[in-house]
Order: structure tokens, then C-alpha cells, then sequence
């Protein structure tokens, strides 16, 4: 079944989250007309080879070509519009920048795995469950029904505004009339009565201003309630919902309900500010003693601009955070002199802002960092926000094409030295603009979300564990001084945040056996892990007992085995992976003969290894474990080739296989056999012709199994023997003699 198949089999809230991460950049519509095609190229490889990435964007056009062919046979009127147009749109947003969409399609496939995966737990860990709050979801449609009562009531104090223009109208047409007649026509008995329903008139726009004024200051008194309690925790809830969705986290949405709460009340504000304009106008052509517009206008119109100025101000968001597209799950991690992305939103869409808003982007601004190392930005550091690039058409704009540099030290004011300290260190990267509308000037700043600038990328691990720590542990957004006393952690959100790690980068999250695996890693065996705390140094500055590297080490190089050389086997849920020696005995000891798991080394970096139980002639139960593969041998031959070909011989014996069921009970050639590369070579005899003569050669690991001895020999255990010439060695040698040449890759691990 094809990874869209799955998607499209969620549940409707996992659906919701799909639909947040297609838009105009890469169209729903691609995505489910070319599934499979789609999910057979390598975008990500894609995402750094231009080449690559221009001929996949080529082939993706011709792909759409032969849909529109189809169709228009079809006549699907519908169907023929919107791909015409999606191929336009792709055509001239990518055709000069063809690695962007292959990053764009990278990233999607990437959020389909890892949100596949997050429906696959069943589970939920305590962050995710305070990020989906009932409370939460309740304060929103509370938010989203005030802000709809409140534009109705700025649109009928209109209607009574307008009302009080026409009574004032008549007033005036009526005065002036008896103004202009003579004095002995104003003595009349008929004028006298005129004069009294003019006095009651003016009794009547008297109340009428005053009742417009008293319901313009509760629309204003809604707003500044609105504004200073649900609005602002529903803005806070989501900067931190997008904290914890730049660490693996959930998607975090809801930046376009919030756009629609903010623009309707500065359109209200707007409403009420050209209602406050139309009474000084009422006022200047007819005042009165005890005449409320001159003493309650200007305090409204302070705090309606109050409010507006405020408004402005919460609505400049940064939407993404900075990262580089060269490594998508890895946000505020920047090295020098490498392009990033970040992309900011105001939150106010009004078309009269579209390309007025200038927006400038520097780093570290008149902040005080931990380090000695200053950084200019380079490239295009200045762009205007507009309702154009975006698929919602939301006023934003994107950065793509800045870079930091490091400025040279003068002396004696050398960076900190040492990768663990420069990835320690917090920058901030501001943004800063100006908005001018409607007689308003306001000044508008905002910042990114701390991040870490490397040089090296042999500095990324460190520095991404600092971005996690930093984001689980504060939502403070510019505490750039985090490091000097970093806090601890809560075991149970860390351990959470860690299987985030694996469902975002490698598509499978962690289950509670994993996950208790990594915590006896982390703390020793213990009764209960909820209340436990953890400190930094622990988790990424002190070593493993016994160990020459940290527990944040052995876990990055673990994801990048995965990434790199297991990633179908690790999808597919074959690869328990986190299991200790001890555990691993006991799920095996009562299984039958042949029965293997796949676990982590916990002594080498980035290796993994299978165990197999076996039974010897008395009965008792006897377990091998091989010495653990790393990416050197994984790159020259693929695991589940390995596991497939794999040989043991033991004493006289005829080399066998003896993995025969992946733990609990799955035959071997079933949970693996999509993942050759190809079927077994038959063993054949050297050709007299054809093929100059040489006998087809594979590499087969074979081991070798002293019976008197459990302690292992070391060399590799690949041997490029074909099984045509280890047919023609046993014709010739004797047993003995081939057992001399082979040695075992047996290990305790």
C-alpha cells in the first residue's frame, strides 16, 4: 500500500494536520494524482544536487502533462482547469530554483511518515496531550465567537452613527430655516411650536450622541478584554505549540484563525476610529452645553490607537523559524556562510498593506549574547511582505537567500573555543518594519526563536540538543543566557520529545518498551521514571558510564544509521532497536530455535546487531549475538541482504543460515523479503564462455563458531566468496583447512 493510501485511512484529526502542510507551493491535487510516482523518487537526495533536482522537476511536469492528456479525454472541465493552472504555477515558481520544490516535496513526505507513525501510538505523551487541552480547543471558539460579536456590534453602532447624522441634518435644515425668517415671523404661535419640536430634537441627539459614545466605549472595552486575556494566551499557546513542533513535535496550527481574530478587530478598531472621526465632524457643525462628544471623544480615540498599536504589534510573527534547506528537521541550527530560509507573517491582512510593508532583518540587535562571536547577515536582508507568494494569500514575506558570517575578532576578543561551547552559544535573529496607515505610524519588531551558529557540521548533533533542551524546557523566546544555568528536564517530556526525534526524521516514533530502555539508559534501573528529573550534562555533556561518548551521541548516530542504511526496515516496525542484552534473553530463551531480534549496539556508535537463540544437544538454550554492523559494512552490502545470506559455520558443519524467524514468530523471507536487493545468486560452475571466463562473486557473511570456546575472534565477517567457489574450496579442502581461513565477528555485544 502506498504511504497516500495510508494517509488517506486517518482519522479526520490526523487528516487536519495533512492539510496544513499542502498549499500552492505543492498542491493536494499532485500529491494524489501521482502517489506512486511521487513516493518513488529520491527528493531528498534531490534537495542538495540541482541537477538531480531539475530533472525531477522536469519529469514531474511531464508527469502532470499525461494526467492533463487523461483527463481532457475524460472532459473533466474541473479537473483540466486546476491542473492547467497548477502547471503554470509550478512552472514559473520552480523553474529557476528547482531544489526548493524538491525540499518542499522532501519536507511533505517527511510530515506523512511522521504523522503516520504519531496515529500508529497509542500512546500520547504529557506534552502532546497539553498541546491538544479540551480548555484549550474551548477558549478558541470562545475567541473566535467574541470576535464575531464584536464586529456585529461595531457594524450596527455604524447604522446608529448614520442615524445620528441624518437627526442632525434635519436639526440643522429645520434651525437655519427659522433662523433665516424674520423677527416678527418668529413671534408666530405656528414658529413657537416649531421651536419646542426643535428643543426636543435636540434632547433626542443629545441622548443619541451620548448612547453612540456609551456603545463605542463598550465595543472598545470588549476589544481591550479580548486583547488582554484570550487573544493574548491563545498567541502565546501557539509561538509555544510552534516551539515544541520545531523539536518533532505535533504540526502546530491555527496561525490562520488567528489572522482572522486579528484582522476583524483591527477592522472593528478601524470601524470605530471612522466613527470617533464622524463625530468630531458632527461636532464641529453643532455643539451644545453639556455636549458629551468633546469630553469622551479624545479619551476614546487615545485608546482605540492604544489598541490598535498593540494589535499591530502581537500580529508580527515569525510563521517559520529559521533553518536550512539543506537539513529540514534540523530548525536553528545555522552554519556560517550556508543559505537559510524564515518566513514571517502579519497577522493584520489588509489589502491596503500589500507591498507598503518593508521588512529588515538583522542579528543579534541590541542583544548582549554568552559569546564573543559577532555576525552580520548576508545576502537580500530587506523584502517587502506581500498577499502574492503565499498560498492563503496571508500578507508574509520569505527570506531565502540570507547567510551569516562571522566577523573577524580583534584582538584579545577571540569566540569561545571548543564545540560543546560554541554550541552552547544563543543568537536571535530580529526582524523590524513599519507600518503607516490611516494617519498611524507604527513601529514593529520581532524576533526568531534562539538559534545556534556552527562552523563546522561536525557541530549539528551538539547543536540541535541544544535547540531541544532549549525549546522543551522554556518558552521564553530570547533567553539568550540559557546556558549558563541550564535547567533540568522532566524524564517523561524528554523521553517523549526523543521519540519525536525518530517519528520526524526517520518516520517510526518510539513505543513505551523503547522508550523505558532509554530511560534506564539515562537514570539506571529505577520503579518509576514520571517524577524523574535530568540534567543537561547528563543528558549531553557527560559521558556513559565506561563509555568514551555521551548518551546524545550514541543516540544521534543511531538516527543517522537508521536514516542512511535501515530506514524501510525501521518503518516497517522490524528493527526493535532499544533492548538490553538482559531483556533481549529473556524474550528469546523460550522461542523456538532460529529466532532472532534486531537491537542498537550500546558499546559502538551507530551499529546494530541481531541476536539468535539456539538449543545444543543436552537441551540447554545458548544465545549468539554478532559483532555489531556499522555504516562502513552497511554501505557495502544492504542489511536485509545480510540478514538473508548470512552463515554460520560450526565445526565440520555445512555453513547454514540459522535466522529463521524474526522475534516473536514472522519467517524471516516474509518480514524481509521486499527489502532485498535481489534474489540469492544460484551457485554455478565456471563458464568456458561467455562473460570472459569469471565466475560470478557476492560478498556472503559467514561466521565461524568454536565449540570449545564462546569467547569470539574479530576480523570482518564478509568474505567476497561466491557460493560457486566455496562449492569448489569444500571439493578440495578439507574442513579443517577452510576453518583455518575463517575467523568469527562474534562479540558480547
Amino acid at each position: 500500500m502506498s504511504q497516500w493510501s495510508q494517509v488517506q485511512q486517518l482519522e479526520i484529526k490526523f487528516l487536519e494536520q495533512v492539510d496544513q502542510f499542502y498549499d500552492d507551493n505543492f498542491p493536494m491535487e499532485i500529491r494524489h494524482l501521482l502517489a506512486q510516482w511521487i513516493e518513488s523518487q529520491d527528493w531528498e537526495a534531490a534537495s542538495n544536487n540541482e541537477a538531480m533536482a531539475t530533472i525531477l522537476l522536469q519529469n514531474l511536469l511531464i508527469q502532470v502533462d499525461e494526467q492533463l492528456d487523461r483527463v481532457s479525454q475524460e472532459k473533466n472541465l474541473l479537473l483540466i482547469h486546476n491542473l492547467k493552472r497548477i502547471r503554470k504555477l509550478l512552472q514559473g515558481k520552480y523553474h529557476g530554483n528547482p531544489m526548493h520544490i524538491a525540499v518542499i516535496i522532501s519536507n511533505c513526505l517527511r510530515e506523512e511518515r511522521r504523522i503516520l507513525a504519531a496515529a500508529s501510538m497509542p500512546v500520547q505523551g504529557p506534552l502532546e496531550k497539553s498541546l491538544q487541552n479540551s480548555v484549550v480547543s474551548e477558549r478558541q471558539r470562545n475567541v473566535e465567537h467574541k470576535v464575531s460579536a464584536i464586529k456585529n456590534s461595531a457594524q450596527m453602532t455604524d447604522q446608529d452613527v448614520k442615524y445620528l447624522e441624518d437627526l442632525q441634518e434635519e436639526f440643522d435644515f429645520r434651525y437655519k430655516t427659522i433662523q433665516s425668517l424674520e423677527q416678527s415671523d418668529k413671534n408666530s404661535a405656528l414658529i413657537k411650536q416649531e421651536m419646542l419640536a426643535l428643543q426636543a430634537m435636540l434632547n433626542t441627539l443629545d441622548y443619541k450622541r451620548k448612547e453612540v459614545l456609551s456603545k463605542i466605549g463598550r465595543v472598545i472595552h470588549e476589544i481591550d478584554m479580548l486583547m488582554s486575556n484570550m487573544l493574548t494566551e491563545e498567541l502565546l499557546d501557539w509561538k509555544r505549540r510552534q516551539q515544541i513542533a520545531c523539536i518533532g513535535g505535533p504540526l502546530h496550527g491555527g496561525l490562520d484563525q488567528l489572522q482572522n481574530c486579528f484582522t476583524l478587530l483591527a477592522e472593528s478598531l478601524f470601524q470605530v476610529r471612522r466613527q470617533l472621526e464622524k463625530l468630531d465632524e458632527l461636532l464641529t457643525r453643532l455643539t451644545y452645553d453639556g455636549d458629551p462628544i468633546p469630553v469622551q471623544r479624545p479619551q476614546l480615540l487615545e485608546k482605540v490607537n492604544f489598541l490598535l498599536y498593540n494589535l499591530f504589534r502581537n500580529s508580527f510573527v515569525v510563521e517559520r523559524q529559521p533553518c536550512m534547506p539543506t537539513h529540514p528537521q534540523r530548525p536553528m541550527v545555522l552554519k556560517t556562510l550556508i543559505q537559510f530560509t524564515v518566513k514571517l507573517r502579519l497577522l493584520i491582512k489588509l489589502p491596503e498593506l500589500n507591498y507598503q510593508i518593508r521588512v529588515k532583518a538583522t542579528i543579534d540587535k541590541n542583544v548582549s549574547t554568552v559569546s564573543n562571536r559577532r555576525f552580520v547577515l548576508c545576502g537580500t536582508h530587506v523584502k517587502a511582505m506581500n498577499m502574492d507568494e503565499s498560498a492563503n494569500g496571508s500578507l508574509s514575506v520569505e527570506f531565502r537567500h540570507l547567510q551569516p558570517k562571522e566577523m573577524k575578532s580583534s584582538a584579545g576578543s577571540k569566540g569561545n573555543e571548543g564545540p560543546h561551547m560554541v554550541t552552547e552559544e544563543l543568537h536571535s535573529i530580529s526582524f523590524e518594519t513599519q507600518v503607516c496607515l490611516y494617519g498611524l505610524t507604527i513601529n514593529l519588531e520581532t524576533s526568531s526563536l534562539p538559534v545556534v551558529m556552527i562552523s563546522n557540521v561536525s557541530q549539528l548533533p551538539n547543536a540541535w540538543a541544544s535547540i531541544i533542551w532549549y525549546n522543551l524546557s522554556t518558552n521564553d523566546p530570547q533567553n539568550l543566557s540559557f546556558f549558563n544555568n541550564p535547567p533540568a528536564a522532566t524524564l517523561s517530556q524528554l523521553l517523549e520529545v526523543l521519540s519525536w526525534q525518530f517519528s520526524s526524521y526517520v518516520g517510526r516514533g518510539l513505543n513505551s518498551e523503547q522508550l523505558n530502555m532509554l530511560a534506564e539508559k539515562l537514570m539506571g534501573q529505577q520503579v518509576s521514571y514520571n517524577d524523574y528529573q535530568l540534567s543537561w550534562a547528563k543528558f549531553c555533556k557527560e559521558h556513559l558510564p565506561g563509555k568514551s561518548f555521551t548518551f546524545w551521541v550514541w543516540l544521534e548516530a543511531i538516527l543517522d544509521l537508521i536514516k542512511k542504511h535501515i530506514l524501510p526496515l525501521w518503518i516497517d516496525g522490524y528493527v526493535m532497536g532499544f533492548v538490553s542484552k538482559e531483556k533481549e534473553r529473556i524474550l528469546l530463551k523460550d522461542k523456538t530455535p532460529g529466532t532472532f531480534l534486531l537491537r542498537f549496539s550500546e558499546s559502538n556508535l551507530g551499529g546494530i546487531t541481531f541476536t539468535w537463540v539456539d538449543q545444543l544437544e543436552n537441551g540447554d538454550v545458548t544465545f549468539h549475538s554478532v559483532e555489531p554492523y556499522n555504516k562502513g559494512r552497511l554501505s557495502a552490502l544492504p542489511f536485509a541482504d545480510i540478514l538473508r545470506d548470512y552463515k554460520v559455520i560450526m565445526a565440520d558443519n555445512v555453513p547454514e543460515n540459522p535466522l529463521k524467524y524474526l522475534y516473536p514468530d514472522i519467517p524471516k523471507d516474509k518480514a524481509f523479503g521486499k527489502h532485498y536487493s535481489c534474489q540469492p545468486n544460484e551457485v554455478s560452475k565456471p563458464s568456458d564462455g561467455g562473460g570472459k571466463g569469471y565466475v560470478p562473486s557476492v560478498f556472503i557473511p559467514v561466521s565461524k563458531i568454536l565449540n570449545d570456546s564462546t569467547e569470539p575472534h574479530s576480523p570482518s565477517d564478509l568474505l567476497p566468496m561466491s557460493p560457486s567457489v566455496y562449492a569448489v574450496l569444500r571439493e578440495h579442502l578439507s574442513p579443517t583447512v577452510i576453518e583455518t581461513a575463517l575467523s568469527s565477528p562474534y562479540s558480547t555485544d
